[in-house]
């Protein structure tokens, strides 16, 4: 039995969300080849039953009256050997729904196994998209792992709800690989599944959702993972398009896939055994053929049709694509089976609903002979054409099976006990007859689109609404996303050291509302940082990069940047550091809460201390390379040499779409002279210390003449930073 806490979604409620506008949902599917018309199904492993899954609920989504529209967001590609519109940005769906293709590593096209160290890239561009259409989605959707990742960071920097449909697991199938006697090793050189279960796992802490196609994932797969939570798992079965897969009719005729198979058959008028899938080893198609080609009665009565994807040249197709298809050309060599085997290389979309309606009209049968199958949309597709199924005993199928009553389940791995079902069935004509009829009813009962996108509305509103009252506010999304531009204050001796024009300051802000962002750089860690903007009555940033740039979070959550995170660890040996430094007198430790990840800090004695140019000559000659920032003549921070304030200040500014010329950047001391230098907007507050003399002068920094906040708004009002009404 499943876990009483886990939602199994049957109907729909008649709940509503409070909205001026419709949803906006994005969808993320990374991977394989996505397009609106004639999918390359089966082209290689990666462009299978997700991409038509994904494809299909985004139309029904934009088709139901809570949503206005839907993204679809996967990768953009490049390649003279592809299709050109896999590298359009965006190319209409249907009326609501685009698919939005995205920047993501090398142009060429990559397996999924290849991208995960590009991940990153992409979420920068799916914030930049959001940045472009001005407006932030109420809801993330991922499909894989790989999609998971990227919507774990995105979701929680725009503050957004998250749900997450995984398709396969990687425990589960790292287990069944093992099983198969691949060994530890080469499954991780393969498959990179350390790298996929960790990102499984960060999908399935954020998600505030999981949708689930059977109980079977439930009970037997998510149960394998640290961040299981049943009552986060909704079980919605999807569904077909029953204007595509439907019963044959007298109005049926000679179609191009009948010609294409009559090549191959000497009697094409035979029941057909029809299987559809990728040429996959986890797809079993051997088993399959042994079956047909060792059961010589069965090989008398049908013939066989596998369509296994479509192909040029099986030499220069991906390797385990190309092991599948080898195997499948030698053992209809071995049984001889040319005559009573169909094996097209080429095959359309819309050949599919044809290839059904032909199976069913012969009296044939769908066999599904995959080792394992987590639903199968084959399956409904075929049910819903009037053709019995055979299927692997496993989750998916036990589920259709259970409400259809049109097949029945095999072990896969049992050729002769296959054979004999697949004559039966199509040998005992009351049971097919009947369990046709059984089919057609079935799916139109229990797996049309509309019934799975009611439900999966149910789930949505239920996300949205937990998330308002969890951020204790009606919109609590990031405003770094729609707006116009971008101001960052340091906070000691700028921001802070006069309450009235802070409060004035503060004011202004809250007139701009979305058209303006702000954050603060200092050489503050973010604990004392929220101390001091909480001591001050400050206004909450949207921002923070503290400790002199080494750490960036944003929002009321504090997410982190770990893209960020990831740029500083370039050449950083604080060890090195710290062992090349003890040999410099008037040098302090700063006390250990000072000390980060990313940033070493000492107290200086300026009158004990040797020059910042002899310390820096000093570390290289000890083969370290880092940056010195002294501020203030009593401070020096040690930090990796890409990192700063005024690099921080510029990843955030790219990450989230904002024009250097768009961002003002306002300091007083040394640490914000990379901050204030440059194609941003510069002001130096009167206050500033004696470091900052040396940039009166240069172009795009404004000396005030007032002090603190008070030279924060004249600097404002020097560039007519709050007057402009669009970016430049």
């Amino acid at each position: 039995m499943i876990s009483g806490s886990t939602k199994i979604l049957k109907k729909s409620g008649n709940s509503s969300l409070p909205k001026k506008h419709g949803l906006y949902i994005q969808l993320i599917s990374i991977h394989g080849l996505i397009r609106a018309e004639n999918l390359e199904l089966g082209r290689d492993a990666d462009t299978g039953g997700q991409i038509k899954y994904v494809l299909e609920l985004a139309t029904a989504l934009a088709q139901h009256k809570d949503v206005e529209r839907v993204d679809v967001l996967t990768r953009q590609i490049f390649s003279t050997k592809l299709d050109p519109v896999y590298a359009t940005p965006i190319e209409p769906l249907s009326p609501g729904v685009n698919i939005v293709r995205l920047p993501c590593g090398p142009k060429r096209y990559l397996r999924k196994e290849a991208l995960w160290a590009h991940l990153d890239s992409f979420s920068d561009a799916a914030l930049q998209h959001v940045k472009k259409i001005g407006r932030i989605p109420d809801l993330i959707h991922s499909h894989y792992a790989d999609a998971g990742y990227v919507a774990s960071s995105i979701s929680s920097l725009l503050s957004v709800p998250m749900v997450h449909t995984g398709h396969s697991l990687g425990r589960v199938k790292r287990e069944r690989l093992l099983e198969k006697g691949l060994r530890e090793r080469n499954i991780e050189t393969q498959y990179a599944m350390t790298q996929r279960i960790e990102a499984e796992e960060m999908a399935l802490d954020n998600a505030a959702a999981i949708i689930a196609s059977t109980n079977q994932e439930v009970e037997e797969q998510y149960q394998l993972y640290d961040n299981y939570t049943p009552k986060r798992i909704s079980v919605i079965p999807p569904g077909v398009d029953l204007t595509l897969f439907s019963p044959p009719t007298e109005h049926d005729t000679d179609t191009n896939i009948k010609r294409e198979l009559s090549r191959f058959l000497k009697n094409p008028d035979k029941p057909m055994i029809l299987a559809i899938s990728r040429a996959d080893p986890r797809k079993n198609i051997a088993t399959l053929i042994k079956a047909y080609g060792e059961n010589e009665q069965l090989r008398d009565k049908a013939n066989l049709v596998i369509i296994a994807g479509n192909r040029d040249d099986i030499v220069a197709m991906e390797k385990t694509s190309r092991r599948v298809l080898q195997e499948l050309l030698y053992l209809i060599d071995y049984y001889d089976l040319h005559g009573s085997i169909a094996y097209p290389k080429k095959h359309s979309s819309e050949d599919i609903p044809d290839l059904y309606r032909l199976a069913a009209t012969s009296k044939g049968v769908f066999i599904n002979p995959a080792l394992t199958e987590p639903f199968g949309l084959t399956l409904l597709e075929a049910a819903a054409s009037g053709l019995p199924i055979i299927a692997p005993n496993d989750g998916g199928p036990r589920d259709i099976l259970r409400h259809c009553k049109n097949g029945v389940v095999i072990d896969p791995l049992d050729s002769k006990k296959m054979s004999a079902q697949i004559l039966k069935t199509i040998t005992d004509h009351k049971t097919w007859q009947q369990w046709s009829k059984n089919g057609i009813l079935g799916v139109a009962q229990y797996y049309t689109w509309k019934g799975h996108v009611d439900n999966y509305i149910e789930v949505v509103k239920d996300c949205i609404s937990k998330h308002q009252q969890a951020t204790r506010t009606v919109v609590a999304k990031s405003k770094l996303a729609i707006a116009e531009r971008l101001l960052i204050c340091d906070i000691d001796n700028t921001l802070i050291g006069d309450r009235a024009a802070l409060s004035q300051l503060t004011n202004q802000l809250k007139r701009m509302g979305d058209k303006v962002a702000f954050g603060v750089a200092t050489g503050r860690t973010i604990q004392s940082t929220l101390r001091e903007l909480k001591k001050w009555d400050a206004p909450i940033p949207d921002v923070f990069i503290t400790s002199v740039g080494s750490e960036i979070r944003y929002g009321s959550r504090l997410t982190e940047d770990l893209g960020w995170q990831q740029h500083n660890d370039y050449r950083w040996k604080p060890k090195e550091v710290y062992n090349a430094m003890r040999d410099f007198n008037g040098l302090k430790l700063q006390h250990s809460g000072e000390q980060r990840r990313h940033k070493i800090s000492f107290n200086v004695d300026p009158k004990k201390a040797p020059k910042i140019r002899e310390i820096r000559q000093h570390l290289r000659q000890c083969g370290i390379h880092v940056k010195l920032i002294y501020s203030h003549e009593a401070y020096l921070d040690i930090l990796p040499i890409r990192t700063s304030k005024g690099t921080a200040v510029r990843h955030v500014a790219m990450k989230w779409g904002f024009p250097l010329d768009q961002v003002l950047v306002v300091g007083d001391s040394g640490n914000d002279e990379e901050m204030l230098s440059g194609n941003t907007l510069g002001v130096v507050v009167s206050n500033h210390s004696p470091e900052l003399k040396k940039l009166r002068g240069r172009d795009h920094i404004y000396f005030a003449e007032n002090e603190y906040a008070k030279g924060v708004l004249e600097g404002i009002k020097h560039y007519r930073f709050l007057d402009k009404n669009t970016a430049q």
